[in-house]
């Protein structure tokens, strides 16, 4: 249920123009942080499915199902956390969280963190037509998870997982550990 929590009397559209006021001031943030807007090659793809330097670059690529996991961790912990909270709100608050990530993604801390621990030995981190398209990603995961059965959204999540660890022998699971606490044997098993 979408009922009003006393205290936050929110409506559609002042979510929308909050949204896209985050959207906005992440673009901004990464075009002051020196990101590029667009991939440094001169053009839009759809979908690079290459491993190479044009990842992160483009609207989507083998990264964007793990953003799509993002919108469904959100929904579940906003479900868990803040039921009686309106849905407009907690979709708010997982867009401020996803963009407050694609900030942090691009620091230069972060990025040199991907490159010595990860199997990004060339990340440059992301431009920002990706990084907007990171967190379209992760609403649209948002939106799934309110839709379908929980059940169903795990399992494409795990469907998710499986199939760019074949893929591309990394994850969300494996980008999250091997950021942490990095893992030579997986580091060398990444590289093939």
């Amino acid at each position: 249920m979408d009922e009003a929590h006393p205290a936050i009397r929110f409506n559609v559209a002042a979510a929308a123009i909050a949204i896209a006021l985050i959207l906005a001031a992440a673009a901004a943030t990464l075009l002051a942080m020196g990101r590029p807007p667009i991939c440094t090659c001169g053009h839009v793809a759809l979908w690079h499915g290459a491993i190479d330097a044009g990842n992160s670059q483009h609207l989507l690529d083998w990264y964007s199902p793990s953003h799509v996991i993002h919108g469904f961790l959100f929904y579940a912990a906003g479900w868990l956390l803040l039921r009686r909270v309106p849905l407009r709100f907690r979709l708010l608050i997982a867009v401020a969280i996803e963009a407050g990530w694609e900030l942090v993604e691009n620091s230069p801390m972060v990025i040199d963190r991907y490159r010595t621990a990860t199997m990004a030995l060339g990340y440059t981190g992301d431009s920002v037509l990706n990084s907007l398209s990171d967190i379209a990603c992760m609403m649209i995961g948002f939106a799934i998870a309110r839709r379908l059965p929980p059940w169903v959204t795990i399992a494409l999540a795990i469907a998710f997982e499986l199939v760019t660890l074949a893929v591309i022998r990394d994850n969300l699971t494996l980008n999250i550990v091997m950021l942490l606490w990095p893992v030579d044997a997986i580091r060398q098993w990444q590289a093939g």
